[in-house]
């Protein structure tokens, strides 16, 4: 069973891939110290889905090694809109987002298959 809706590729997402996948050099009391580049990607997986199974679907279909899953799961949205029939009310579904920490080096391109 397929776990993975579809990979996010978004202005945000894409501003957190840019700004993990670079190593950073700060000071702690005088010292210097680095943080290794870790790489990180988001996908929209099914709500049903555990952390074991979006890092075995992830490794398996893009061939990367997958350090680190995180999850949040967000609620839907209530809306409502004015029509000519009067005030339609309605609400978005709700989904499961995982930010996916690949080792240093590993990279996925969305784009290779176009």
């Amino acid at each position: 069973m397929t776990f993975i809706v579809k990979p996010l590729v978004t202005e945000k997402m894409t501003k957190l891939t840019d700004k993990s996948s670079v190593a950073k050099t700060y000071k702690v009391k005088g010292q210097e110290r680095t943080k290794k580049a870790e790489t990180k990607y988001g996908f929209i997986v099914l709500p049903e889905a555990n952390k074991l199974q979006i890092k075995k679907e992830i490794e398996t279909r893009y061939n990367v090694t997958v350090l680190d899953v995180n999850t949040m799961v967000y609620a839907g949205k209530r809306q409502s809109r004015y029509t000519r029939k009067g005030l339609v009310k309605g609400q978005k579904n709700s989904f499961k987002k995982a930010i996916v920490t690949l080792k240093e080096g590993d990279v996925i391109d969305f784009y290779s298959n176009i």
